[in-house]
């Protein structure tokens, strides 16, 4: 009897002991993850590290630096800065590209770039919807590039920016107003949608996740580790460090909310997102809408990957 209350007091204690290391090594990546530093060096691939810093990474997390613009439009542009829940910052490409009026253009079509992205990399997409003939309007999200902060919130709270973006143009009498998202901005121009019933002519999503906790179930199961429970608890640090019930991020549900013309796009080799999530977002689109897959294509640039395809799907405008 005393043996059995014995081992039952230390398995209570490694139990504890085990739910402890857990939560902290939880809390740590969801930090990392969520936080950009701006003096360090993005972690080496697992290959490259030694014991000690797969250790020190293992149980501290991925450092992840503050994305940076390495060039510029090779065009007139002019920077806006917004405030929002951050001040954000703003490449506006006019159709004219003397930058005199834009009387000839469509419409302007506002690009969202993806996690640990920034305004530079939706150059090649802009410069596609410029020969189209529309102004574009290419943003920084909070944390990245010329805007403020160092925070990621993974398209919850940068919904906010999509709006205020929107807003601005709206004001501007900017009537077309198209958005364009990739990954982390396709879910927050969705989010946008539900949050604040935003009018867009139109939108073009790409890649967006199902909900939070997939998308970080679908990161351990590309490093073919377990999810349970480490998943569900990442998913719970990264939104209790961020003010925010993350397993309530759902762009699915976002989804019910979208009556505008939307395309969506997918990769049928896309490790990040599954066809099954992107299946129920095109189910639950209320408006009209097309779905394109790009075969031999992952979670990447379906321009670059495709280019002759992405250009003859987007003509949609």
């Amino acid at each position: 009897m005393l043996k059995k209350k014995k081992l039952r007091k230390r398995l209570l204690v490694v139990l504890i002991a085990a739910f402890i290391v857990m939560n902290t090594v939880a809390f740590f990546h969801a930090y990392k993850f969520t936080h950009f530093s701006q003096d360090v060096i993005k972690t080496k691939t697992r290959e490259k590290l030694s014991t000690a810093d797969k250790l020190k990474t293992l149980f501290l997390g991925v450092n992840n630096p503050r994305p940076e613009n390495k060039t510029k439009p090779g065009r007139y542009f002019t920077t806006i800065e917004l405030q929002s829940n951050k001040k954000i910052s703003c490449w506006y490409i006019p159709a004219d590209s003397t930058g005199y009026g834009n009387s000839i253009a469509k419409g302007t079509v506002v690009l969202f770039h993806g996690y640990s992205g920034g305004k530079a990399l939706m150059q090649d997409n802009a410069a596609e919807f410029l020969r189209m003939g529309y102004n574009t309007v290419l943003v920084d999200f909070m944390g990245s590039g010329g805007s403020e902060g160092n925070q990621t919130t993974i398209g919850y709270k940068e919904a906010e920016e999509v709006k205020t973006v929107f807003d601005y143009l709206a004001a501007k009498r900017e009537k077309n107003i198209y958005l364009f998202g990739s990954s982390m901005g396709a879910v927050a121009i969705l989010k946008a949608v539900e949050d604040y019933q935003l009018s867009a002519k139109g939108m073009i999503i790409e890649c967006p996740f199902g909900s939070m906790y997939q998308t970080v179930c679908a990161r351990f199961s590309i490093m073919h580790v377990p999810s349970f429970p480490m998943a569900a608890l990442l998913v719970f640090w990264g939104g209790a460090q961020n003010g925010f019930w993350a397993f309530g991020h759902n762009p699915t549900e976002y989804a019910k909310k979208v009556k505008c013309s939307t395309l969506l796009m997918y990769g049928e080799q896309d490790k990040n997102v599954s066809r099954g999530e992107t299946d129920e977002i095109y189910t639950n689109l209320a408006g009209p809408k097309k779905l394109k897959i790009f075969k031999f294509t992952g979670h990447e640039n379906f321009l670059a990957k495709n280019h002759d395809e992405w250009l003859k799907v987007c003509q949609i405008f």
